[in-house]
Protein backbone atom coordinates (compact mmCIF):
# COMPACT_ATOMS: atom_id res chain seq x y z
CA UNK A 1 0.00 0.00 0.00
CA UNK A 2 1.31 3.40 -0.91
CA UNK A 3 0.48 6.66 0.79
CA UNK A 4 -1.64 9.05 -1.22
CA UNK A 5 -2.46 12.68 -0.62
CA UNK A 6 -5.96 13.13 0.83
CA UNK A 7 -7.88 16.37 1.14
CA UNK A 8 -8.83 16.70 4.79
CA UNK A 9 -12.01 18.69 4.12
CA UNK A 10 -13.21 16.26 1.47
CA UNK A 11 -12.36 13.26 3.66
CA UNK A 12 -14.15 14.67 6.71
CA UNK A 13 -17.19 15.70 4.66
CA UNK A 14 -17.54 12.31 3.03
CA UNK A 15 -16.80 10.40 6.24
CA UNK A 16 -19.50 12.34 8.08
CA UNK A 17 -21.98 11.67 5.29
CA UNK A 18 -21.18 7.96 5.30
CA UNK A 19 -21.58 7.74 9.07
CA UNK A 20 -24.86 9.68 9.13
CA UNK A 21 -26.23 7.68 6.20
CA UNK A 22 -25.22 4.39 7.81
CA UNK A 23 -26.81 5.29 11.14
CA UNK A 24 -29.98 6.61 9.48
CA UNK A 25 -30.31 3.49 7.32
CA UNK A 26 -29.71 1.27 10.34
CA UNK A 27 -32.37 3.13 12.32
CA UNK A 28 -34.99 3.07 9.56
CA UNK A 29 -34.34 -0.57 8.68
CA UNK A 30 -34.34 -1.67 12.32
CA UNK A 31 -37.67 0.00 12.99
CA UNK A 32 -39.23 -1.21 9.75
CA UNK A 33 -38.01 -4.76 10.08
CA UNK A 34 -38.89 -4.80 13.77
CA UNK A 35 -42.44 -3.75 13.01
CA UNK A 36 -42.78 -6.29 10.22
CA UNK A 37 -41.34 -9.17 12.24
CA UNK A 38 -43.49 -8.34 15.26
CA UNK A 39 -46.57 -8.08 13.05
CA UNK A 40 -45.86 -11.53 11.64
CA UNK A 41 -44.59 -13.38 14.70
CA UNK A 42 -45.13 -11.09 17.69
CA UNK A 43 -47.48 -10.83 20.63
CA UNK A 44 -45.61 -13.17 22.91
CA UNK A 45 -47.40 -12.60 26.22
CA UNK A 46 -45.50 -13.37 29.42
CA UNK A 47 -46.27 -12.90 33.09
CA UNK A 48 -43.84 -10.65 34.98
CA UNK A 49 -42.84 -10.98 38.64
CA UNK A 50 -45.83 -8.93 39.77
CA UNK A 51 -48.22 -11.31 38.03
CA UNK A 52 -49.09 -8.81 35.30
CA UNK A 53 -49.33 -10.07 31.75
CA UNK A 54 -47.17 -8.11 29.31
CA UNK A 55 -46.07 -8.35 25.71
CA UNK A 56 -42.37 -9.10 25.21
CA UNK A 57 -41.05 -8.73 21.67
CA UNK A 58 -37.49 -7.97 22.66
CA UNK A 59 -36.03 -10.91 20.77
CA UNK A 60 -37.81 -9.82 17.58
CA UNK A 61 -36.43 -6.30 17.97
CA UNK A 62 -32.92 -7.68 18.42
CA UNK A 63 -33.39 -9.85 15.35
CA UNK A 64 -34.51 -6.78 13.40
CA UNK A 65 -31.42 -4.81 14.46
CA UNK A 66 -29.13 -7.70 13.48
CA UNK A 67 -30.83 -8.06 10.08
CA UNK A 68 -30.67 -4.29 9.52
CA UNK A 69 -26.96 -4.29 10.38
CA UNK A 70 -26.31 -7.16 7.97
CA UNK A 71 -28.20 -5.34 5.20
CA UNK A 72 -26.30 -2.09 5.82
CA UNK A 73 -22.93 -3.86 5.82
CA UNK A 74 -23.84 -5.76 2.62
CA UNK A 75 -24.84 -2.54 0.86
CA UNK A 76 -21.74 -0.74 2.10
CA UNK A 77 -19.48 -3.55 0.90
CA UNK A 78 -21.04 -3.28 -2.56
CA UNK A 79 -20.52 0.49 -2.90
CA UNK A 80 -17.27 1.02 -0.98
CA UNK A 81 -15.09 0.82 -4.11
CA UNK A 82 -16.96 3.65 -5.86
CA UNK A 83 -14.98 6.88 -6.42
CA UNK A 84 -17.05 8.76 -3.82
CA UNK A 85 -15.68 6.52 -1.07
CA UNK A 86 -12.05 6.64 -2.22
CA UNK A 87 -10.71 8.74 0.67
CA UNK A 88 -12.82 7.07 3.35
CA UNK A 89 -11.92 3.57 2.15
CA UNK A 90 -8.24 4.48 1.84
CA UNK A 91 -8.08 5.69 5.46
CA UNK A 92 -10.04 2.65 6.62
CA UNK A 93 -7.56 0.31 4.89
CA UNK A 94 -4.67 2.32 6.30
CA UNK A 95 -6.05 1.95 9.83
CA UNK A 96 -6.38 -1.81 9.30
CA UNK A 97 -2.75 -1.93 8.20
CA UNK A 98 -1.78 0.07 11.28
CA UNK A 99 -3.40 -2.59 13.43
CA UNK A 100 -1.41 -5.33 11.70
CA UNK A 101 1.83 -3.44 12.16
CA UNK A 102 1.01 -2.47 15.75
CA UNK A 103 0.65 -6.12 16.74
CA UNK A 104 4.21 -6.72 15.53
CA UNK A 105 5.80 -3.36 16.28
CA UNK A 106 7.87 -4.58 19.26
CA UNK A 107 9.55 -7.25 17.15
CA UNK A 108 9.97 -4.80 14.28
CA UNK A 109 11.64 -2.21 16.52
CA UNK A 110 14.04 -4.84 17.89
CA UNK A 111 14.85 -6.01 14.34
CA UNK A 112 15.38 -2.43 13.15
CA UNK A 113 18.88 -2.51 14.59
CA UNK A 114 19.99 -5.08 12.00
CA UNK A 115 17.24 -5.29 9.39
CA UNK A 116 16.58 -2.71 6.69
CA UNK A 117 13.09 -4.09 6.06
CA UNK A 118 12.16 -3.24 9.64
CA UNK A 119 13.31 0.32 9.03
CA UNK A 120 11.14 0.48 5.90
CA UNK A 121 8.13 -0.77 7.84
CA UNK A 122 8.69 1.70 10.67
CA UNK A 123 9.12 4.61 8.28
CA UNK A 124 5.86 3.76 6.55
CA UNK A 125 4.09 3.12 9.86
CA UNK A 126 5.10 6.44 11.40
CA UNK A 127 4.39 8.53 8.32
CA UNK A 128 1.04 6.88 7.63
CA UNK A 129 0.01 7.30 11.27
CA UNK A 130 0.94 10.96 11.01
CA UNK A 131 -1.28 11.31 7.95
CA UNK A 132 -4.23 9.64 9.68
CA UNK A 133 -3.74 11.68 12.87
CA UNK A 134 -3.86 14.89 10.85
CA UNK A 135 -6.95 13.77 8.92
CA UNK A 136 -8.75 12.79 12.13
CA UNK A 137 -7.57 15.88 14.09
CA UNK A 138 -5.71 13.70 16.57
CA UNK A 139 -3.03 16.26 17.32
CA UNK A 140 -2.61 15.24 20.97
CA UNK A 141 -0.12 12.45 20.21
CA UNK A 142 1.48 14.17 17.21
CA UNK A 143 4.55 15.52 19.09
CA UNK A 144 5.44 12.02 20.32
CA UNK A 145 5.04 10.63 16.82
CA UNK A 146 7.23 13.41 15.40
CA UNK A 147 9.94 12.44 17.92
CA UNK A 148 9.74 8.82 16.77
CA UNK A 149 10.03 9.93 13.14
CA UNK A 150 13.05 12.09 13.98
CA UNK A 151 14.76 9.21 15.84
CA UNK A 152 14.08 6.84 12.96
CA UNK A 153 15.46 9.31 10.42
CA UNK A 154 18.60 9.68 12.55
CA UNK A 155 19.00 5.90 12.69
CA UNK A 156 18.62 5.66 8.92
CA UNK A 157 21.12 8.50 8.40
CA UNK A 158 23.64 6.92 10.80
CA UNK A 159 23.51 3.71 8.77
CA UNK A 160 23.95 5.68 5.51
CA UNK A 161 20.78 4.16 4.07
CA UNK A 162 18.35 5.57 1.58
CA UNK A 163 14.87 4.48 2.61
CA UNK A 164 11.69 5.94 1.20
CA UNK A 165 8.00 5.26 1.67
CA UNK A 166 7.56 3.69 -1.76
CA UNK A 167 9.71 0.74 -0.67
CA UNK A 168 7.01 -0.44 1.74
CA UNK A 169 4.95 -3.49 0.87
CA UNK A 170 2.65 -5.23 3.33
CA UNK A 171 4.35 -8.53 2.49
CA UNK A 172 7.35 -7.28 4.50
CA UNK A 173 5.29 -7.91 7.66
CA UNK A 174 5.26 -11.66 7.06
CA UNK A 175 8.75 -12.15 8.45
CA UNK A 176 7.84 -10.72 11.87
Amino acid sequence: MQLIEVSKTLYRKRLNRVIVSFVAALLVLSLSLGGAIIALFGDLVIENSAGIMEVNNFRYNILAVILALLICVAVLSQIIDKPYFKEVYYVWKLKQLHNKIYRKVKKIKISAKNDNNALIILKFYYHSRRQVYLLDDNTLTLPELDREIKQLNETIANKNLSINLSQFNSSLLASY
